[in-house]
């Protein structure tokens, strides 16, 4: 069954700032994303009647946990508002347009606010990376590891060259591209970095380099979600049919925590994750696509280089093990027959982790009704994106499509 959970809007914090020096913290961070969304959207406060939000550990990094009572405080008319906070390492976000969208196909409410929030930069790397092993299995895979998420996606890069060979000069053009696309960007992360070869090919562990790795952001980002009678209402008030969208289609796939469980399980397969696979033709199959092709873009959990390249034949641009092609041919270049991250992705943009589906979700809705500004994939009407929490733990896939 397709969806029918529409997009009215949303808006973004700036990703380069460090809230910290700032001097915010994550109430008034959420207080500016829901007021941001509801001034970018003219959807009255009163009309809200739902709010979810997607964090991943803001217990660990901010010791403060119910999120959901700060979205309600973000705005008087939301006293008693029903609200809760969804936690799926990085895929956070998506489970929280997912139990959103969910509501509104059941007929539960019409109007949805959905925020996704991560305040990162309250530690050093070596805490951070600490609070980040907590979404995998942290016994097994992240104890004594000073770095244990770049060692597991580096795993998954050493699967590829175990199965099919993989050259890294391929993973550092997956990073050279999210960087040149997150010029482009105005809320970008690194929109405004000095390129730094020579810092950037520093191995961090195992195959991964400082360039291969996602950014530690803080970051926040709020979406209205509608159904079709409230879409179709706001349509004829003055919201502009050009200016909504609505998702197509969704697959959501959990694997085993273990990657070394996830990689044994595969053995056999085509596919190196393929509960990631089945999350993206769940996404197709629901949205009535038949392939990638029927895509304009595509916004990827680029957490480390390895993630995109294998998003890369997950999504089907190339055969299983043949990202390289894709690569090579400029298929997923900015100005190429299917653009992966014109935002900059998670390397280039930046990756709060419990906001990043959001953030995805946001940025294929500009996408597909032309409000990109300077990232704009020209005559983009329909997006994926992919979500992926833990380890590839978790998947989830969303289909984006213009309203005709």
């Amino acid at each position: 069954m397709p969806s029918d959970t529409f997009i009215l809007g949303g808006y973004q914090t700036d990703f380069a700032q460090n809230w910290m020096r700032a001097g915010k913290q994550i109430p008034g961070i959420l207080s500016e994303v829901v007021q941001g969304a509801l001034e970018a959207t003219g959807v009255p406060a009163e009309d809200i009647q739902v709010g979810h939000v997607g964090n991943f550990a803001s217990e660990l990094y901010a010791m403060q946990g119910h999120l959901g009572a700060f979205l309600v405080q973000t705005n008087p008319a939301f006293a008693g508002l029903p609200t809760a906070r969804h936690e799926a390492a990085c895929a956070s976000g998506s489970m929280a347009i997912l139990a959103a969208s969910a509501e509104i196909e059941a007929g539960r409410y019409d109007v949805a606010i959905v925020a996704g929030i991560e305040h990162m930069k309250t530690v050093d790397a070596a805490q951070g990376g600490e609070y980040l092993g907590t979404a995998a299995w942290y016994e097994k895979e992240a104890r004594g590891i000073p770095f244990p998420f770049p060692a597991l996606f580096g795993q998954l890069g050493d699967e590829y060259q175990r199965r099919f060979g993989l050259n890294d000069d391929h993973l550092t053009r997956i990073s050279e591209l999210n960087f040149e696309n997150a010029r482009r960007n105005p809320l970008a992360q690194t929109r405004e970095w000095q390129a730094n070869p020579e810092k950037m090919q520093q191995t961090l562990t195992g195959r991964i380099r400082i360039g291969d790795c996602s950014q530690v952001t803080d970051g926040a980002v709020a979406v209205i979600l509608a159904s079709r009678e409230y879409a179709e209402r706001y349509i004829t008030r003055g919201g502009g049919r050009a200016a909504v969208s609505m998702i197509e289609g969704w697959g959501h796939h959990t694997a085993t925590m273990s990657f070394a469980d996830k990689l044994a399980e595969s053995a056999g397969n085509p596919y190196v994750l393929p509960h990631t696979r089945h999350a993206i033709t769940d996404a197709f199959t629901r949205a009535r696509i038949a392939d990638c092709w029927a895509l304009d873009a595509i916004e990827t959990h680029d957490c480390f280089t390895t993630s995109e390249y294998m998003a890369i034949d997950h999504f089907g641009l190339t055969a299983p093990g043949e990202p390289f092609k894709a690569i090579e041919d400029g298929v997923i270049d900015f100005g190429g027959r299917l653009p992966i991250n014109p935002s900059g992705g998670l390397i280039g943009a930046g990756h709060p982790v419990g906001a990043t589906g959001v953030r995805q979700l946001l940025d294929a809705h500009r996408q597909v009704t032309n409000a990109a500004g300077g990232y704009q994939v020209e005559g983009a009407k329909r997006v994926a994106t992919l979500n992926l929490g833990g380890s590839a733990t978790t998947s989830a896939c969303l289909v984006v499509g213009a309203v005709d």
